[in-house]
């Protein structure tokens, strides 16, 4: 047997010295690398996991109404968040339960929110007030408070009169930017601009002491003062709410304007946009129907073809027609609302009866280019320049697109399509003297230090001459206050109103076709002063459908509410006398 040969010691230390000189190097280079070349790379990248960014959200501006009470407003409030991986899992539900109806959110969703273990954060419920965030903070489970639970310092919006002027103050969206409305038109300035701070915070969420940090202020929004008056607005909404009710209507709108300046004192929808609740309302009900709902204003219309008359001196509100109750126009037999035998009425009193034969007798005399261009010069067809959120231009076909009949019905308001505002509008012309001013929603902005900077004025354009305005205001204040006029329901007590009634077919696109009706007033007083102008349009009313009837008394209430809210007296004078009809 061959004696047992042990290996060689000092060649076994010399592979284990090489071995570990191996293992030494790698750790060597490993340590050079990490501190040396990619050390700029990890501390990078350390401080970005230590380093949390975190916006500072600017303080959105106030919208108020012309005497400064508050129709939006911004509060502090806080967002409610979780970190649902410092939540076990066994407690989860019982949180839920507990967080539930302090925020207002089912359970349900909070606990497949906190389920989600795998992420570090979760938005459990947003504009939270102030006392029940803390509130929620202090709640305990088991001796302790709820863990990864806390509260982010946020702005909401809050709308205290509900639907107050709510299609035209608008809403934001979660976000916080302005979506309809003065909110969205004025966001940026509303809006201002977010400020940003970055902190360090350690492993547990902590904000680390000592430690660098950049903070840059928000700049607060400025505030935007409309020109709507609180209370008249109200009384507007009140008014044709009601009346959309009791007539079983599909909507209607109201406005009040200022006729010396143009500013919109109210402006009224039916239904209304509840601002705190907008979310829950049908797309349809969002808008501003005063500006964006496009309708044939029927006989209102007519006193466009009245000034392009009495412009042209084709007529005077005393010229005599002999009006029968029909009237061929091309392939259309025209006829007036109630079937009479031949009258021999003034213009005047065409106007005052609303004659819809009449009209095209006077119209006849005008020419189409003439109507077009006083239609135009009124501002049909094109926006009212007022800036309004959603508005629409209306539809004013091009003359030379004008068919045989359509000549005759453009005359008394049919074959075009305006808005509420557009109407105003006219009627704001009339009783200024002629003179037509840009219809103005906001008043001004308002600075930093609480100061106003007022909106420039409205633009005014001549559209006819003084005389033929005055001219046409008798005859508007005949409609509503002579034997047989239409607008009898529209009078006031002390006070001379001129005004119009307008029923007019109503194009229902759900119907391809005109199916229902339109009912109109619109008016301004006193009559020989003017001071105020109002319109008062409902949509498709079921019980009733002649202007006179269900529009006239909208116009009366809230004129009268407006009349002494703005404290305007009667002038004391009395309406003159008028000759409607040389017969009898």
């Amino acid at each position: 047997m061959a004696p047992l040969r042990l290996g060689n010691p000092a060649r076994r230390i010399n592979f284990a010295l090489m071995g570990m000189a191996v293992v030494l190097s790698l750790y060597a280079g490993r340590l050079v690398q990490l501190q040396g070349l990619d050390s700029k790379v990890f501390q990078a990248k350390a401080a970005s996991n230590r380093v949390r960014p975190e916006p500072l959200p600017a303080r959105r501006g106030s919208i108020t109404d012309v005497n400064g009470h508050e129709l939006a407003v911004t509060v502090e409030a806080r967002n409610i968040v979780a970190d649902p991986s410092k939540v076990p899992a066994e407690q989860r539900e019982q949180v839920a339960a507990l967080l539930a109806p302090y925020l207002g959110v089912p359970k349900e969703d909070i606990a497949a929110k906190l389920a989600l273990a795998r992420i570090r954060y979760t938005l459990l419920a947003r504009d939270v007030p102030i006392g029940v965030a803390k509130a929620v903070l202090e709640l305990k489970i088991g001796g302790k408070k709820i863990p990864g639970l806390s509260a982010v310092p946020q702005y909401q919006r809050l709308y205290p009169g509900d639907d107050l002027a709510g299609g035209v103050v608008g809403f934001v969206g979660d976000e916080g930017g302005g979506l309809t409305g003065i909110e969205q038109t004025y966001d940026k300035l509303l809006g201002g601009k977010d400020g940003r701070q970055t902190i360090e915070m350690g492993a547990a969420g902590q904000r680390i002491p000592m430690t660098r940090s950049t903070r840059v202020e928000p700049i607060a929004g400025r505030g935007v003062r409309l020109t709507i008056d609180r209370d008249v607005q109200w009384a507007a909404q009140q008014a044709i709410a009601r009346q959309v009710k009791e007539s079983g209507a599909r909507s209607g709108s109201v406005i009040v304007m200022d006729v010396r300046t143009g500013q919109v004192l109210a402006m009224a929808n039916a239904p209304e946009v509840n601002l705190n609740k907008w979310e829950s309302l049908p797309p349809a009900d969002l808008g501003n129907r005063s500006v964006s709902e496009i309708f044939e204003p029927g006989s209102t219309n007519k006193v466009i073809t009245a000034a392009a008359a009495l412009e042209a001196g084709a007529v005077r509100p005393e010229t005599v027609f002999e009006v029968k109750d029909k009237y061929q126009c091309a392939d259309r037999l025209l006829s007036d609302a109630h079937p009479h035998g031949p009258e021999h009425l003034t213009f005047t009193g065409i106007i005052a009866e609303s004659s819809n034969v009449g009209t095209l007798m006077a119209a006849e005399r005008v020419g189409d280019q003439a109507l077009y261009n006083m239609l135009r010069n009124f501002g049909f067809g094109a926006k009212t320049g007022g800036g309004f959120y959603g508005e629409e231009a209306g539809l004013l076909p091009r003359r030379e697109t004008w068919s045989g009949s359509q000549r005759c019905t453009i005359a008394f308001g049919q074959g075009v399509s305006v808005t509420a505002l557009q109407m105003a509008s006219v009627y704001q012309t009339i009783a200024n003297g002629g003179v037509r001013i840009t219809p103005q929603i906001v008043a001004g902005t308002v600075d930093q230090h609480d100061r106003l900077v007022p909106a420039s004025p409205g633009k005014r354009t001549r559209v006819i001459s003084r005389r033929t305005a005055g001219d046409i205001s008798r005859m508007l204040e005949a409609a509503v206050n002579a034997d047989g006029s239409t607008g009898s329901l529209a009078a006031i007590k002390g006070y001379r109103v001129a005004g119009k009634t307008g029923t007019a077919m109503r194009y229902d696109e759900n119907c391809r076709g005109y199916c229902g009706y339109t009912a109109t007033f619109v008016g301004f007083t006193p009559a020989d002063a003017p001071r105020l102008v109002a319109l008062a349009v409902v949509q498709a009313p079921e019980k009733g459908h002649f202007g006179g009837e269900i529009a006239a008394p909208v116009f009366k209430e809230v004129m009268t509410f407006a009349l002494k809210t703005r404290k305007i007296p009667p002038t004391g004078t009395t309406a003159p006398s008028v000759r409607l009809s040389t017969d009898g």
